[in-house]
């Protein structure tokens, strides 16, 4: 098997609540984000997401692939606002939160 992930890498994921009219409640009830991070420069590697539509997944992978999850919070966050426009932008926002939360929780001198 070829590996695609570093073996200095980690998988986490951030979750969130969608509203009613979101194809993504109906479909799994609840957003996942989930990230592959390289632990020695916090860089987000891959991503994906729980999205009904395959371009969702892409444009979101384009936003977040080569970006710090512990310095470019607000950066991503400003990116997502300004060019991602669905219903599940601020779910986006709040699993990504979540899944920052988690990394620095497994990772606290990442915030150093």
């Amino acid at each position: 098997m070829v590996k695609i992930f570093p073996e200095d890498s980690v998988f986490i994921t951030g979750v969130a609540k969608v509203s009613k009219e979101d194809a993504i409640n109906a479909m799994y009830g609840a957003f996942s984000l989930s990230m592959v991070i390289d632990i020695h420069t916090n860089t987000i590697i891959n991503a994906s997401a729980n999205m009904v539509m395959e371009d969702t997944n892409l444009f979101l992978r384009e936003i977040l692939v080569g970006k710090n999850i512990v310095t470019d919070i607000a950066l991503i966050s400003e990116i997502i606002k300004k060019r991602f426009l669905a219903l599940a932008q601020k779910a986006v926002l709040v699993a990504l939160r979540d899944a920052q939360n988690r990394y620095l929780m497994a990772y606290p001198e990442a915030k150093l």
